[in-house]
């Protein structure tokens, strides 16, 4: 019987996860695009209901570049 315990080639560990540099990156650029249109949101509601709204427009942009990020990484 052969024993197969001992001198087992060691597999190399891949890291799972993507450099946290190129996630900020993305994270900022869908920050960025999505803060014009939040704004627009924004003063459109503050508008329409004659106060402002609970969730300012830089709080709405930065929650759905934190929702649109991750999806991205884990396509």
């Amino acid at each position: 019987m052969t024993d197969f315990t001992h001198d087992t080639p060691v597999k190399e560990r891949r890291t799972s996860h993507v450099p946290m540099r190129e996630y900020y990156a993305y994270f900022a650029l869908i920050f960025v695009a999505t803060l014009p249109l939040s704004i627009l949101t924004w003063v459109l509601s503050a508008a329409r209901r004659l106060e402002l709204p609970e969730r300012g427009p830089i709080k709405s942009a930065w929650s759905q570049a934190q929702i649109i990020t991750p999806r991205i990484f884990s396509a």
